[in-house]
């Protein structure tokens, strides 16, 4: 579940990746279904981060829209993974204004970041556990921390991508998600028994 893994193993279908998104644009439904079957998955995960239950629903919401603008998409595999992790986003972020209240299950609080290195001691133990247990872990981060490391170890985005799909500088979101990753690192070392504090995150103000 680190970044190290996640990234390789979407760096490896982007080549895949691209040519199906581009003969989708060119009308072919089984290139569509392709593109379909390798960004899904990470894609829910991802919405799970953010609003639980209620991921199946909100993907579809995304899934309408993506199809629907394929046309105006301009990029490689990489780029569409960033692409459709923006509309799914935005979808889930207009879910919870609508039920006006956090996703039950998660724990997502504050400042949004990037991973650091793979060779992060953290993210290097993060590596031991299941991807449910990842998820549960993550999910007691600050929001925007949790919500930038799924980005990266479910999506499989680079930290620059991670950060326009976020709206963040880079720089700011790598110093956030090194904070998060620190606590993850607590987190496996002896997990805490009612979750997460912000005292040493950093606020909105300290990202921009």
């Amino acid at each position: 579940m680190g970044k190290g893994r996640g990234s390789r193993r979407a760096e490896t279908h982007d080549k895949e990746l691209g040519d199906a998104v581009a003969q989708a644009q060119r009308g072919d439904e089984a290139a569509f279904s392709a593109a379909y079957r390798l960004v899904h998955p990470p894609l829910l995960g991802y919405l799970r981060g953010l609003v639980g239950d209620d991921a199946e629903d909100v993907a579809s919401d995304a899934w309408l829209e993506i199809a629907r603008d394929l046309g105006r998409f301009r990029g490689d595999g990489a780029g569409f993974r960033a692409w459709t992790a923006t509309i799914a986003r935005h979808r889930a972020m207009d879910h919870l204004r609508r039920i006006r209240s956090r996703p039950r299950g998660t724990v997502l609080e504050s400042e949004l970041a990037a991973l650091p290195s793979p060779r992060d001691t953290a993210a290097e133990a993060f590596e031991t556990v299941s991807t449910q247990q990842a998820l549960a872990l993550i999910a007691q981060l600050p929001r925007q921390q949790a919500e930038a490391v799924l980005l990266q170890t479910v999506i499989g985005l680079d930290g620059p991508a991670a950060a326009r799909v976020l709206g963040k500088r880079p720089g700011a979101v790598r110093s956030a998600t090194h904070r998060g990753l620190r606590r993850l690192e607590r987190f496996l070392a002896s997990p805490p028994r009612g979750g997460v504090t912000d005292s040493d995150s950093p606020s909105l103000g300290d990202a921009r």
